[in-house]
């Protein structure tokens, strides 16, 4: 999200420091996955028509970056595939296949729900997993997610109105005097925009004066990446939380866990193997697959799951761009965009879902409180 919101401070010229504690994306961004999957088209709302909108603009917004620096993100809309194991899955699918039709379409474009009684592709994934069908769904994609932060630094490597610093940790941020504390010294800004991931949620929470809750936590995934002889233009296998998503070169990720308790963020243990055994037995041309890496990183979940964007209530030169859990790198373009214009004060050509807001998300706690 601080990536994206830098390139859209560049797009508009406004003078932008990006600072991070370590390098770029070396959290939940730098991991594996990179699926980018809708919400389910029924009971449509405000939310799902902000993600929709936001992951039908991703695929241009992506081969504008790649068109600048000469880099692939390894971005592809390979559609999704769930199978249906019981028939009672399958009369709610094609109740959402009605639903797509009916929501899933922009500017002539059209995504589809296709309810079918067979893979739409052999020796992908196991036909007795759909023992009432499947769901190929058009409108899901994915994008590699360090290949994507590679684009993105490289873009901003480049950027006249962007200065970026790794390594340096900020200790504290005074929003009435406009200062970032620092071990190298004082940085002084008119407005912090704050992405901090997980580590958001601590600093906000100190602003947020006579509230005993936090306004999030950080959640624990684990992945893993397979070396394989796997077209990359297969499409992501999701079923019950389990992701299996090809990318580029044979190399397919697995994913993912969410732990609220842990002892270690950063370590891998049996509840990756349990994914491992569950992903060959759906897709078993990954049978024997060597596992090239074992991932695990913490991803930045809000009190209420959504995306956190905004000025605070009591602090308005400090935006909040954190939150978004699993939604994040479908999202990310379009919140930054919207705290980057917060920042600017300039109009937005969309709004932001109330729920998003940083003062919902303090509302939330403080009636939790």
């Amino acid at each position: 999200m601080g990536l994206w919101a830098a390139v859209h401070a560049e797009r508009l010229g406004m003078q932008t420091l990006l600072v991070d504690a370590g390098r770029f994306g070396q959290g939940a961004s730098g991991g594996l996955l990179g699926a980018l999957m809708p919400h389910m088209p029924d009971k449509w709302s405000v939310k799902k028509q902000f993600q929709f909108d936001a992951l039908v603009s991703l695929e241009k917004e992506i081969a504008a970056l790649e068109a600048a620096t000469g880099l692939s993100a390894g971005y592809r809309r390979a559609g999704r595939l769930i199978p249906l194991p019981k028939p009672h899955l399958l009369e709610i699918a094609r109740g959402h296949s009605r639903d797509a039709e009916t929501h899933w379409h922009q500017d002539g474009r059209e995504f589809h729900w296709h309810v079918l009684g067979a893979a739409p592709v052999q020796g992908w994934i196991d036909p007795s997993a759909g023992g009432s069908g499947f769901v190929f769904d058009t409108l899901a994609a994915r994008v590699a997610p360090r290949a994507l932060l590679k684009v993105l630094v490289n873009f901003l490597a480049g950027a006249k109105h962007v200065r970026l610093m790794e390594g340096l940790r900020i200790d504290g941020i005074d929003p009435e005097r406009g200062v970032a504390t620092t071990s190298e010294g004082d940085i002084r800004f008119g407005r912090c925009i704050l992405s901090a991931g997980g580590d958001s949620f601590p600093i906000l929470d100190g602003l947020t004066h006579g509230r005993q809750s936090s306004l999030g936590q950080p959640v624990k995934g684990q992945a893993a990446l397979l070396k394989t002889n796997v077209d990359g233009s297969l499409p992501v296998i999701f079923r019950d939380g389990l992701y299996i998503v090809p990318h580029e070169g044979g190399l397919v990720a697995i994913g993912s866990t969410s732990e609220n308790r842990f002892d270690d963020p950063l370590s891998t243990d049996g509840q990756l193997d349990d994914l491992l055994i569950a992903a060959r037995a759906m897709a078993p041309i990954l049978a024997d697959a060597e596992v090239l890496e074992r991932w695990a990183g913490l991803r930045p979940k809000a009190v209420d799951r959504d995306p956190m964007v905004g000025a605070h209530p009591d602090h308005p030169s400090l935006i909040a761009l954190t939150g978004g859990f699993k939604v994040s790198f479908g999202l990310a373009h379009r919140l930054a965009e919207a705290a980057v214009r917060e920042a600017a004060d300039m109009a937005c050509c969309f709004k932001l879902p109330q729920t998003f807001t940083l003062a919902s998300h303090i509302a939330v706690v403080s009636r939790k409180t």
